[in-house]
């Protein structure tokens, strides 16, 4: 999807994968739109394992039966409603894309006014202080980066 394809305006983009860092992260993301007059672009991505696609095959649905972009339409739809006031006049439009996520949230960032992840999302360890996603989005993305961390219970 090109910059174009998002809309014209102040835009904010938030990477989602159902986290709780990247549940904050929208969070903060909406917050800032209401300060700033933005709009919230809510990204999601999806692709299939590795180990279940072979050369030249696209699947819609894997042979498990899962449907990986409906599970992320799910996942990115849950995040909203939970996250948006429905008070609120900050409009937030939801892109559930095809891809690598760094590579798609870097994509969907051309153009924006800022990008907001959470510091990590399911991969990898645990105890990361930055997921691999976050940092890719920190060298690579063309406009400023917030990267939100979750709360650590005490």
């Amino acid at each position: 999807m090109s910059a174009q394809e998002y809309g014209k305006g102040p835009r904010i983009v938030a990477g989602v994968d159902g986290s709780s860092s990247s549940m904050s992260a929208l969070s903060w993301a909406i917050r800032q739109a209401g300060l700033t007059g933005s709009a919230v672009d809510a990204v999601i991505t999806w692709q299939y394992p590795a180990a279940g696609v072979g050369f030249g095959w696209a699947p819609t649905v894997s042979d498990q039966g899962y449907d990986f972009r409906e599970i992320a339409e799910k996942v990115l739809t849950d995040a909203i409603s939970s996250t948006l006031d429905p008070a609120s006049d900050v409009s937030v439009r939801a892109h559930v894309l095809q891809g690598n996520p760094a590579q798609v949230l870097i994509e969907a960032a051309a153009g924006a006014d800022l990008l907001v992840v959470g510091s990590r999302g399911h991969g990898g360890f645990a105890e990361a202080l930055l997921g691999s996603v976050s940092q890719h989005c920190v060298q690579h993305a063309a406009c400023p980066v917030v990267i939100i961390r979750d709360q650590v219970p005490r």
